[in-house]
């Protein structure tokens, strides 16, 4: 069934197609709508579950790593800073190893006070031992949300849907909203490996020592160095897990797309444009300008972020004569975290291959300033000529 509605309700309708049982919230601009229509299903009977207002983000994720270690599928959002007070129970849940499914709505975080749209909020928690899938459109969000849940609870690790503030949680686009039956056929009933029981009570990530030691049994457990590279290899092997996801649901809904990057007019392009969330989309209305100069240039959107698909953007790179970067945040002091990323898969996969392409980076939209697709087309026409610079260039800056 094809609807018309705003990118927080499809996010909001994927949690209740998932059958969350647990949700709790604490408002913050603009991912607030997400949670509100959440309440309404909660109390409309619509959805068997508990909603939990809480008194802050901090509280809202402890909520969530409560339910979760308690064996319930569970779901809550946030954006800006209060994605940044959340950071304390945001590396407790990777730990945890609990497969929570939070949106976060990208906005700019403070100081100075800012309402609107970059992504400096995801980005600045890449590290958290976090999945981080990004979305382009209101279609990417409802189905991102339901593969969020069946990833996560095969790897036992929470994910961030990310999509951007305004651009898309509060713009209204038509999407097709999957039928129950096939999300049930898709997303089994969540069952843990373990969960806490009154019957059986446990300790879980108490104090844990830098060595192996023999654990209550007598058998040897891991230190908390085990633990993380555990924590590691496993999101390294979520790339895997993926594609099974994209398989799988493509199998069922019948549409399905690479789960790594999304390209456009990439396969001639002797320039590609490389970016994440709505900007990529945008930034094809340049593509298409300059092919009709006879520019051969493309776009590529990443879609998984963390674990970086560091094999698939190379390999789809490669060949290429530059890569050009634009992002809507930044590595402060260095240059944006996504050129970073980019520039080490290209050298550990094609540095064999006699040629990596030039790589340029290109800063837009911080704190919401408009990102004109002139300025766009512009920036990208100037890359594929010569190296603009070799510093981060910053798109509609006023100094």
């Amino acid at each position: 069934m094809h609807i018309i509605e705003n990118g927080n309700v499809a996010a909001a309708m994927g949690v209740r197609l998932c059958r969350a049982r647990v949700i709790a919230a604490y408002p913050i601009t603009p991912q607030t709508p997400l949670t509100e229509k959440l309440s309404e299903y909660v109390d409309a009977g619509e959805m068997d579950a508990e909603y939990i207002p809480v008194e802050s983000e901090h509280s809202a994720l402890a909520v969530c790593i409560a339910a979760a270690s308690a064996g319930a599928r569970v779901s809550t959002a946030t954006s800006a800073n209060g994605l940044l007070y959340m950071h304390e129970q945001v590396q407790w849940a990777a730990g945890a190893r609990l497969p929570i499914v939070m949106c976060v709505v990208n906005r700019a975080v403070g100081a100075p006070w800012n309402i609107w749209n970059d992504q400096q909020d995801s980005i600045s928690q890449r590290d958290t031992g976090w999945i981080q899938m990004y979305c382009s459109d209101h279609q990417q969000i409802i189905d991102t949300v339901i593969k969020a849940y069946w990833i996560a609870e095969k790897v036992s690790i929470p994910i961030m849907v990310c999509y951007d503030g305004y651009i898309l949680s509060h713009t209204y686009m038509p999407f097709d909203l999957p039928d129950q039956a096939r999300v049930d056929a898709f997303l089994p009933p969540f069952k843990p490996d373990y969960a806490l029981n009154p019957e059986q009570p446990a300790n879980l990530n108490t104090v844990t020592l830098p060595d192996v030691r023999l654990d209550v049994h007598g058998e040897l457990a891991h230190g908390y160095m085990e633990i993380r590279y555990l924590l590691q290899e496993d999101l390294r092997k979520t790339l895997t897990v993926a594609a099974d996801a994209e398989k799988r649901f493509a199998g069922i809904f019948g549409r399905g797309n690479d789960p790594y990057i999304e390209p456009y007019c990439c396969d001639d392009a002797d320039y590609v444009a490389v970016g994440m969330g709505s900007l990529t989309y945008q930034m094809r209305v340049s593509v298409d300008a300059l092919r009709k100069e006879g520019v051969k240039v493309g776009v590529m959107g990443i879609r998984l972020y963390r674990p970086f698909p560091d094999e698939a953007v190379a390999r789809a790179l490669k060949g290429k004569k530059g890569a050009i970067v634009f992002e809507k945040a930044l590595s402060y002091g260095y240059e944006g975290a996504l050129m970073s990323d980019l520039k080490a898969a290209l050298y550990e996969h094609l540095a064999g291959s006699g040629h990596l392409p030039l790589v340029q980076n290109f800063i837009a939209g911080i704190g919401g300033r408009d990102i004109r697709t002139e300025d766009l087309t512009n920036m990208l026409r100037a890359a594929t000529e010569s190296r603009v610079a070799k510093d981060p260039v910053w798109i509609g800056l006023k100094l």
